[in-house]
């Protein structure tokens, strides 16, 4: 497993975007709308992205972390094993599949296993 992404919902997507490409040094990767949110992938160094969404169903903060899986069936019949119960079960999204669950804070951690 490794953080891909660290999700932030945000206010106002395009006050954000430029805050993270001007003064940040980001640059925008992809962007996707779709009904129910805008979502904007900024890529700084390294492998990790930084995702801002903007809904109306989430409050402004950060949201997730993000982590990339092989397999994500795999992950999270280990992760059960271990105790963890999931808030969301694996499910097919844009990109591939993801599932959730909260760490012991209260913190949305989710596994992320990307189409091929």
């Amino acid at each position: 497993m490794k953080i891909k992404y660290s999700t932030m919902i945000v206010k106002d997507m395009d006050e954000s975007i430029k805050f993270y490409t001007e003064k940040m040094g980001f640059e925008i990767d992809s962007q996707y709308n779709l009904p129910q949110a805008t979502i904007t992938l900024l890529k700084g160094e390294g492998e990790v992205f930084l995702e801002l969404i903007k809904n109306q169903e989430n409050e402004v903060g950060l949201f997730s972390i993000g982590i990339e899986v092989e397999d994500i069936n795999k992950e999270v019949k280990e992760l059960k094993s271990k105790g963890i119960e999931f808030v969301m079960e694996p499910r097919k999204i844009s990109v591939g599949s993801m599932a959730l669950f909260k760490d012991p804070n209260g913190a949305n951690i989710v596994l992320i296993q990307h189409d091929q």
